[in-house]
Formats: C-alpha cells, structure tokens, sequence
C-alpha cells in the first residue's frame, strides 16, 4: 500500500487519496477501459483523474443522445461533479440599466385600463373644450390638426418602447428556458448516475452474498467432515 501510484497519470498517492477500481461503478470502469485497456480491479485513481473521467463520461453521455456539447450542457456537468446549483434565479432586475426599468414601466402603463381610460378622458375633454367650449376658435379648432399631431408623436414614442420592453421580456424568457432545460439536463443525469450506483451497489452485494453463503457452505462442509470422523473413531473404540 505504500507504492499505490494512479493507473492515469502513474503519480504516486497516499492511501488516503487513491481510489481503488473496485469501488468505482462498472460503467465507469468500462468507460475506462476504452481508453486504457489494461485498468482492471486491482488498479488505483487519484481523485483528479477519478473526476477527469466522470466529466467525460457525462459528456459522452450528452454527446451520445443530444449531439455535440455545447458550453450549457457543460456547465451543467460541471455543477454535477463540483456538486453545486446549477444557476441563481433567472430573474435579477438589480442588474437591469435605469433606461430598460423606465421601458418597462412605460410599457406597463401603456398596456393598461388606467392609461386607456385616462387618456380617453383627455381627448373627450379636448374635444370638448375646443368645440362647445371655445365654439372652434380655440387653440385647435376642428378638425383638430394639433390633437392628431400629439396622437402621433405619443404612438411614435411609444411605439419604440413597447418593442424595447418587448425584447427585454424575449430574453427574460430565454433565460429562464435555459435555466429550466440546465435543471431538467442536470436531474436527468443525476437519476441515471443515481440508477448506476444503485445496479452497482447491487451487484457487490450480490457477490458478498455469495461469498458468506460459499464460507458458510465451506464450514458445514467442515463441520460434517470431522462429524464423520469422530463417528468412525469411535466406531473403532467399539
């Protein structure tokens, strides 16, 4: 135990940090093994290469199902062995420029029952003062040439906003796609890995069974051998 170097990088290890094959998942091994052929049971890894080759083999993993990883599905494979979230919550406004708030809030009201009534109101009242009012000898007469001048640079400035808040929400949504696709790709992962470890768990079990019922069969074998002998000696004492 005092000479375990890493089949990998045939560094030497302390006891502490070697990681015997044995106790490695039999996919992961198998894995293993089509790169180097020779690593059997009885060889050791240090934890770097041991995570080196998990990264891989999720990847592969990836790349068998979905196609070429691409820097998503690798930051996901990177939360998996660091054992880390995946991501913060999408939605973080703190970061968002004083302009894009002012969009939103402008697109907010636009969009409204409080803008539509309000600003019908002003019309009326616009309409009103200038017709009955002023008896169309005021500021804007009929057919109200201003009042279509202010309706116009108002749907022209708005206009503009509305799209800017628009594409704000396209990326909201995009980034909180993204985060969903990284947490479904991450727990998907996580169950397959979870299923390999419960197969190998399993299968070691299995063989430790084995081996207690080989022992115990060993010694009934045992038992039953010197029975027949103290039988046939005493036989001879008689």
């Amino acid at each position: 135990m005092n000479n375990i170097k890493c089949f990998i990088t045939g560094k030497k290890l302390d006891k502490r940090d070697a990681v015997p094959a044995s106790s490695i998942r039999r996919n992961l091994t198998d894995f293993i093994r089509t790169e180097h052929p020779d690593f059997d049971d009885n060889a050791y890894l240090s934890h770097e290469a041991l995570q080196q080759y998990r990264r891989k083999y999720l990847q592969s993993i990836i790349e068998k199902e979905a196609g070429e990883a691409v820097k998503v599905e690798a930051e996901v494979v990177d939360s998996i062995i660091k054992q880390e979230l995946t991501t913060t919550t999408p939605d973080n406004d703190d970061q968002s420029s004083f302009g894009q708030k002012l969009a939103d809030k402008v697109a907010d009201f636009g969009g409204s029952w409080t803008f539509i009534l309000s600003f019908s109101t002003i019309l009326l009242i616009w309409i009103f003062v200038n017709t009955f009012v002023l008896a169309n000898k005021g500021f804007d007469p009929y057919p109200y040439i201003l009042l279509n001048l202010v309706l116009s640079c108002l749907a022209a400035l708005q206009a503009p906003v509305i799209m800017m808040s628009q594409n704000r929400q396209e990326a909201k949504d995009r980034e909180r796609n993204e985060y969903d696709y990284k947490v479904n790709l991450k727990a998907e992962l996580e169950i397959r890995m979870l299923h390999e470890k419960l197969d190998h768990l399993m299968v070691t079990q299995m063989q430790k069974i084995m081996e207690f019922q080989q022992m115990q069969m060993d010694s009934m074998e045992e038992l039953s051998q010197r029975l027949d002998n103290h039988i046939k000696n005493d036989k001879k004492k008689l």
